[in-house]
């Protein structure tokens, strides 16, 4: 490269340790950049964002993770801030927010600390420190247990992350879809605890409607009609043969070319065709079901076949599809059709219908003995309403699925954030150590400004609750989100998941020391001296 010549990177002692500095205030700045754009997102008064995507499409959310996602950023330290609420959303689905709020406040704690020379590993030392208690304050005397048998707990819980969305106004409904989906999906065997709603809990937007209308399926739902109009369209106890196959002739994967030497070889070359279609069809009628499904094509003599014989068949559905069918109404995917049994076939829905909702044809799988995969059907007067009622239902979604995996609860409203400051503060350990349990604050402090409270006052105030809390139970004093007033949890029953508070301290903590860690930043097109 460069006749032989290699590249050597020239940089003083001297400039590398002020680079340094500077680039650690940089990145300060642009994290806390980041986080005054999404603060006016947390709490009940959120205001909502409106974002213009390059294509011209429009989003209006208050989601955290939604906004970040579309906006642009040239700085790398913003660009790992914007990551850290897709990892939270991906983790536990909810406190985007928060995570994005409580990392730039980390890094503006640790900003007058590097200005008085102290060096980073001293402030991430003392960072790390102060994780640790915060993780171990909150497992054991902050939080309480949570019965997941006491549906009204775990309604609250679930409502109170719906509060600070667009459809809290419709939370009761809400709440029931996401409890009774993740009720749903949920599979316990032997011991192992699983649910998985990103596969099996599937969200169906149909414009049109009202908001009220949308609803849980106790089964399946999709977009497909049947392929032949003369088929049945409703069909109660359905017995239903789910298939990985084509119903068709196998064509050549590539060019195939056939020699014909007489006429009556093309003759029997179509007949072969026809054969083959008539013994796959053959194979599925001897089961005797009423309906079939199959990921690949039926080819018009197999819809005939299948008519003839009285068999529904639905093709081209997505393989995600399939596996919910399946989980839904107890039959096995079967990928050839000689090996179809009995067992095989799939008994458990009660009904099969196909409806015309709108301009388009839907098929539905419902009335289930005991399905394992449901569908939301959203209603709504637009795509952006049903776009954002989807992003807070998922928030939802989510909150019940951690409090099924790890039932554990703190106190909302910033009443947690108070209580760990005031446990950090009591250990007098000067520095940095105090600057966490200061930026805590930044949640009770924002949601009372979201709400356009006297913040000085009401901290203040909140401040003395928990100072004086000498009880055993968990000072549960927080912000009230709708009017700024200072108001005991317990009694506005407002309780978060255990998991979504862990991950937020953990992922903005972790974050704060990962910028600080940073003290130079090369960009492809530094000024090199070559060696001559």
């Amino acid at each position: 490269m460069f006749g032989g010549q290699q590249p050597i990177l020239v940089l003083s002692q001297n400039t590398k340790r002020e680079s340094g500095r500077k680039v650690q205030l940089e990145n300060i700045q642009a994290g806390k950049a980041i986080a005054d754009v999404i603060r006016t997102c947390l709490g009940p008064q959120a205001m909502l964002k409106m974002l213009m995507d390059p294509m011209g499409g429009i989003v209006m959310t208050n989601d955290g993770n939604a906004i970040l996602r579309e906006i642009t950023v040239q700085h790398p330290a913003a660009k790992s801030m914007i990551e850290i609420a897709r990892t939270q959303d991906e983790e536990v689905g909810d406190g985007t927010t928060s995570v994005i709020v409580l990392a730039g406040e980390m890094l503006a704690a640790a900003e007058p600390f590097l200005q008085q020379q102290i060096h980073p590993t001293v402030i991430i030392r003392a960072y790390r420190e102060a994780l640790e208690d915060i993780v171990n304050h909150l497992q054991s005397s902050l939080s309480i247990e949570l019965d997941v048998k006491d549906k009204a707990k775990m309604a609250e819980v679930v409502k109170a992350c719906v509060g600070t969305k667009f459809i809290g106004k419709w939370s009761d409904m809400a709440v029931k879809i996401a409890l009774d989906a993740v009720e749903t999906v949920t599979l316990n065997e032997n011991g192992r605890l699983e649910v998985d709603i990103k596969r099996y809990a599937k969200v169906e937007k149909i414009p049109g409607g009202a908001i009220e209308e949308s609803c849980v399926l106790k089964g399946v739902m999709l977009n497909k009609d049947v392929t032949h109009p003369k088929m049945r369209r409703y069909i109660e106890n359905p017995r239903i043969v789910l298939l990985d196959c084509s119903l068709e002739y196998k064509k050549g994967e590539s060019q195939t070319n056939v020699e014909i030497i007489g006429e009556q070889d093309f003759t029997r070359m179509l007949q072969i065709e026809e054969e083959f279609v008539q013994r796959v069809c053959a194979d599925i009628i001897a089961v005797k079901p009423d309906l079939v499904f199959t990921e690949k094509g039926v080819s018009d003599l197999a819809q005939h076949y299948l008519l003839k014989a009285g068999i529904t068949a639905i093709r081209r559905l997505r393989k995600t599809d399939n596996l919910r069918i399946a989980r839904a109404c107890g039959a096995t995917i079967v990928n050839r059709t000689e090996e179809l049994t009995e067992k095989d076939v799939g008994t458990g829905a009660g009904l099969f219908e196909i409806k015309k909702i709108g301009d388009e044809y839907f098929t539905f799988v419902t009335q289930c003995k005991d399905p394992k995969a449901c569908t939301i059907l959203l209603r709504g007067a637009s795509k952006d309403i049903l776009n954002e009622t989807e992003r807070n239902l998922q928030d939802a979604l989510h909150v019940a699925r951690n409090l099924v995996l790890q039932p554990r609860l703190v106190a909302g409203g910033g009443a947690v954030e108070m209580a760990v400051s005031q446990l950090l503060s009591r250990k007098q350990v000067k520095g940095p150590y105090t600057a966490v349990a200061h930026a805590l604050e930044i949640i009770p402090r924002t949601l009372a400004q979201n709400c356009g409270a006297n913040t000085i006052r009401a901290l203040t105030a909140l401040r003395a609750k928990h100072a004086s809390h000498t009880g055993d139970g968990v000072c549960a004093w927080g912000i009230d989100g709708e009017s700024g007033e200072i108001v005991d949890m317990n009694v506005k029953n407002i309780w978060e998941p255990l998991a979504v508070k862990l991950q937020t301290y953990k992922t903005a903590v972790e974050t704060a020391i990962l910028l600080l860690r940073i003290d130079d930043i090369v960009s492809g097109s530094i000024q090199e001296a070559w060696r001559q």
